[in-house]
């Protein structure tokens, strides 16, 4: 393992659900990773080379599978990394799904039980809300304060309607969630307010809400049956935007993940104000590359996936 030559703090960041591709198998295809494949095969009961290749059953669209193949991807680049002489970092985050990948490579998890824990993530959160029930949005051009003011003025919604940030992303990049006839009302509202524009995403589970609360239950008794470890570094949690290295706190942090926001923006705040100065996005795409940019031009950003494609919408 070779010593880190900058001065000051790296961070590994690991993207979520958004940033797969069809062909992400050309990222990992060493014979290396190969065992890890097998493995992840073995625990799946699917091979995986062909889901991570050409996917002629269309599982990559499928969040039960999206999920176990993007922490499967980005584990694999980042442990190449570390082959080749790459030291590990400082901090690690991840964002919604990736927190998973950061823990595992900062050896709270181990590899087989996160992949099994996010393929049950994955139903658990589509089975939560019934499908087109929910909806999400993205939110540009407009301020934090300002749309959370916008929510708050809304109408007293119907019993068991909800709308409300998701993930706060980057300045001018935000996620808001709910039901869908409430985020309909919600999406009217911010547009009325002066927000650039807003986007409606091709994803009908609200997560990061407290409509995630059936899912939260359930991997409640996931995270409870697992070994966990402390971190070789701090994990800094989407849910706190806070750094820990005790392992009942970054388990705990996790369950709250799914149903509370995602603090992207504030977790990257965080590592700059404890030092961080390079983020090495670990994982297919850019997309947090790109975010962090938004945050800060003046620390190094990062991406091992060169291939130019810059994932979804992180």
């Amino acid at each position: 393992m070779t010593e880190k030559t900058s001065g000051g703090k790296t961070a590994w960041i690991f993207p979520g659900q958004g940033s797969q591709y069809r062909g992400m198998l050309r990222l990992v295809d060493g014979p290396h990773e190969q065992v890890r494949l097998d493995e992840a095969s073995e625990i799946l009961g699917y091979p995986m080379r062909k889901l991570l290749g050409e996917d002629p059953d269309n599982f990559l669209d499928r969040t039960e599978w999206t999920q176990p193949s993007l922490l499967l991807v980005s584990v694999l680049m980042a442990e190449r990394k570390t082959r080749e002489g790459l030291a590990l970092p400082d901090y690690f985050l991840g964002h919604s799904l990736g927190e998973y990948s950061a823990l595992v490579m900062a050896g709270s998890l181990s590899f087989g039980e996160a992949l099994h824990a996010v393929h049950l993530r994955g139903k658990a959160m589509q089975g939560a809300v019934p499908e087109g029930a929910g909806l999400m949005a993205a939110v540009l051009g407009f301020d934090r304060e300002a749309l959370q003011a916008v929510l708050e003025k809304m109408p007293s919604p119907a019993p068991g309607e909800f709308a409300g940030m998701a993930n706060i992303n980057s300045p001018g990049q935000i996620v808001i969630a709910g039901s869908r006839q409430r985020m309909l009302e919600a999406i009217e509202a911010v547009k009325a307010a002066g927000a650039r524009k807003v986007v409606p995403l091709a994803v009908s589970v609200p997560s990061h809400t407290p409509l995630m609360e059936p899912a939260a239950r359930e991997m409640r008794k996931v995270l409870e049956n697992i070994v966990w470890k402390s971190p070789a570094s701090p994990v800094i949690s989407n849910a706190t935007a806070s750094a820990s290295s005790e392992p009942a706190e970054l388990r705990d942090r996790l369950l709250r993940q799914i149903t509370s926001p995602v603090l992207w923006e504030d977790s990257v705040r965080e590592a700059l104000r404890l030092g961080v100065d390079h983020f090495v996005e670990m994982g297919p795409g850019s997309v947090l590359a790109g975010l962090g940019k938004r945050i800060s031009d003046a620390v190094k950003w990062e991406a091992t996936d060169v291939s130019g494609k810059a994932g979804g919408k992180g």
